[in-house]
């Protein structure tokens, strides 16, 4: 076995290691016992000069594999100094990314953390974003003023180029990159067949944070006024940074039920809904859902510091009704637990289970 480890950095002191592979590829490796593992941590060059067509080693792959965070319950076990809700946190903060998990300090605040990695212009942090851009593409300002524009609110393709002075087609090639990278994500309404009511939004935790607290206060930043940022800024908005986290780590938590036939049914695509009401005419949401062979799962998910009521459960019920099922269950996760109403509603409803923060956090593998 061998393993070249950062092969970019090779290939490019050596521009014909590719081509060498290949000629050993298509004649002495058949008949050796080599294993040859190549792996780098730049995408763009991985996809494009490995795996790209126009590569010399195209089509001689035996197997790839890219790379994925860790989930939150990964996560947690660099975390050990943490609360829940501060372990959930950095997660959202760091997006699962071994390399920033590592990173933290479990000896010290969650504050001093954050101030230490992002809030302080020798953090490692703080400039994290602008490198990597800068090692994955060519035009890394074209591609920071899209995910500016994307932090600042901008969710719909035409929103996103008009911020941006980019027409419609260059801005959605250059989202295209973003997305490939992980960067950027685009989302569709669970169970619906992709069309234009797609929404785009950050997918990695630690760009998101970064251009929500950092990138809009480099000057308080770099003048040592991390700490005060903080306290003014980050601190009172984090529960609702967290919210849209807590959302996919109850993903999370389903899909990991599923590998244990613990759901009442399978499911094959999981996600957010959204759409408007036919009979209201008003906009409706759904937290995650999934549907299958007639059937349909429903959830809200509730990061926030009061338990959850009845109407949760009513709002959702009925938001359920949108869609003509033969059977509906029904899922309410929430950090602060369940008023005694919603509890006695999920004793007399088999279909309505009740999951606490608390409870995801008991989750083994």
């Amino acid at each position: 076995i061998v393993a070249i480890d950062e092969f970019p950095y090779l290939a490019a002191a050596e521009s014909g290691i590719t081509s060498a592979i290949q000629a050993y590829a298509d004649g002495s490796f058949k008949n050796s016992k080599l294993f040859l593992i190549l792996s780098g941590s730049s995408m763009s060059f991985m996809e494009n000069q490995i795996l790209g067509h126009k590569s010399p080693l195209y089509g001689r792959r035996t197997a790839q594999f890219k790379l994925q965070p860790f989930d939150y319950f990964v996560s947690r076990e660099f975390l050990p100094g943490f609360s829940p809700e501060e372990q959930l946190t950095l997660y959202a903060v760091t997006g699962g990314i071994p390399e920033y998990l590592s990173k933290i300090d479990n000896t010290i605040s969650l504050k001093e953390n954050i101030v230490r990695l992002f809030l302080t212009d020798s953090g490692i942090m703080f400039e994290e974003p602008a490198n990597l851009l800068k090692q994955e593409l060519r035009e890394p300002a074209v591609y920071n003023s899209l995910i500016t524009a994307i932090a600042g609110g901008a969710s719909k393709l035409n929103e996103t180029a008009s911020k941006t002075g980019m027409d419609t087609n260059k801005a959605a090639k250059y989202l295209g990159v973003l997305m490939s990278l992980g960067i950027v994500k685009r989302e569709y309404p669970a169970g619906e067949i992709r069309g234009k009511k797609s929404l785009y939004s950050l997918d990695d935790g630690m760009f998101r944070f970064y251009y929500r607290y950092v990138f809009t206060n480099m000057s308080a930043i770099t003048s040592g006024s991390g700490s005060l940022l903080y306290d003014a800024e980050i601190k009172n908005s984090l529960p609702e940074f967290c919210a849209p986290v807590f959302e996919k780590v109850c993903a999370e938590y389903l899909l990991r039920l599923q590998k244990n036939r613990k759901l009442p049914f399978f499911i094959g695509s999981l996600g957010r809904w959204w759409g408007a009401n036919p009979h209201t005419k008003k906009p409706e949401e759904i937290d995650l859902m999934a549907i299958s062979h007639n059937k349909g799962l429903f959830c809200e998910c509730k990061w926030r510091s009061v338990p959850a009521d009845l109407a949760v459960f009513e709002t959702l019920a009925a938001r359920s009704k949108l869609f003509n099922l033969d059977e509906r269950h029904y899922i309410i996760f929430s950090k602060s637990g369940f008023d005694k109403k919603l509890q006695a509603k999920a004793s007399a409803l088999p279909q309505l289970s009740l999951i606490s923060f608390e409870e995801i956090n008991k989750l083994r593998d």
